[in-house]
């Protein structure tokens, strides 16, 4: 563990923002009051205000907040229809709240819903800086459509990163939800458009496979890794950072709690100027079959819903 990571449970002393060149990450790792909109708005809400006392540059939601990412797990087209009228727009109360949040606590937050979305609603990520201004909304790519709920939602398209403005100055941040930690190519498609720390809302059981797939995805890719759970008993939380190197900064219990990562820049950077990973040595002239559509008939599936799975589905 680096020097300034703090395991979830032990709330670090408030420091003044940036003094030694890092970045200060809460990861969320809150309980929710099932598909209660609004008291789930005013617990993520006090946990941003304990991540900020605590110096926090950036908080760090748990996949699909705003309905504590319950689902429905029924082929019923009206249980589908209800379950999808849960999705708020972007300009929501629901998600401004946040903005004005961000604003007065000098914080950034990465806000997850159910975003409304033509068709069918999508599993976001808003991304919100410290003066409440919208960096980026990223939507979940690889959508669990084994599972009913996810396979009534619209899929999202493209991957981002962008500066975010810290009392550090300026990180390149990029996001992913959860299922998308699974496949090489977001984490991928993150690293060429220069994301330097990638944050992960999840919403899962964290065994240790999937900590080992999260830990090479770092290192791999020469990007800091920070995702944050849902506690026991719903997904058992384990929410976790991992450095550039694919050192563990810091890993949480089970237990409802924000885990607190410093990143430092200086260590980042080196890092990255030096690695054999990341773009390094690649051969992308070499790849051209990881582009194609093509499923090998060991991997054929259908979805939640009885239907042939398909790549493109919108």
């Amino acid at each position: 563990m680096l020097p300034g990571a703090s395991a979830a449970g032990a709330v670090p002393a408030v420091r003044a923002h940036a003094t030694n060149g890092t970045v200060r990450i809460a990861l969320l790792q809150m309980a929710a009051h099932g598909t209660n909109q609004a008291a789930n708005g005013v617990t993520a809400a006090a946990f941003c205000r304990r991540a900020a006392a605590a110096g926090a540059d950036l908080a760090v939601m748990p996949e699909m907040w705003n309905i504590g990412y319950a689902g429905f797990f029924t082929q019923d087209y009206n249980v589908k229809t209800q379950w999808q009228a849960q999705a708020v727009a972007r300009d929501s109360t629901f998600v401004n709240r946040f903005r004005s949040l961000a604003r007065e606590l000098d914080m950034a937050i990465a806000v997850t819903y159910l975003e409304q979305w033509p068709g069918a609603p999508r599993n976001a990520v808003t991304l919100i800086d410290r003066h409440g201004t919208d960096v980026f909304t990223y939507a979940k790519m690889h959508t669990c459509d084994f599972a009913a709920f996810e396979a009534a939602t619209t899929p999202g398209e493209d991957v981002y990163a962008a500066p975010l403005d810290t009392h550090a100055g300026p990180v390149q941040v990029g996001a992913m939800i959860c299922f998308d930690r699974e496949f090489p190519e977001t984490a991928r498609l993150l690293m060429l458009k220069e994301a330097e720390l990638v944050i992960v809302p999840n919403a899962c059981l964290l065994d240790d496979i999937r900590l080992a797939q999260f830990q090479t995805r770092a290192v791999e890719n020469a990007m800091v890794m920070a995702m944050a759970n849902y506690p026991a008993p719903m997904c058992g939380g384990r929410s976790v950072a991992y450095m550039v190197d694919g050192t563990q900064l810091a890993c949480a219990g089970a237990a409802e709690d924000i885990l607190f990562v410093d990143v430092p820049l200086a260590q980042v950077r080196a890092f990255r100027a030096t690695t054999l990973w990341g773009n390094a040595f690649r051969r992308p002239h070499r790849y051209r079959a990881l582009a194609t559509p093509h499923v090998l008939d060991v991997f054929v599936r259908t979805n939640a819903f009885g239907a042939p799975f398909h790549a493109d589905k919108r």
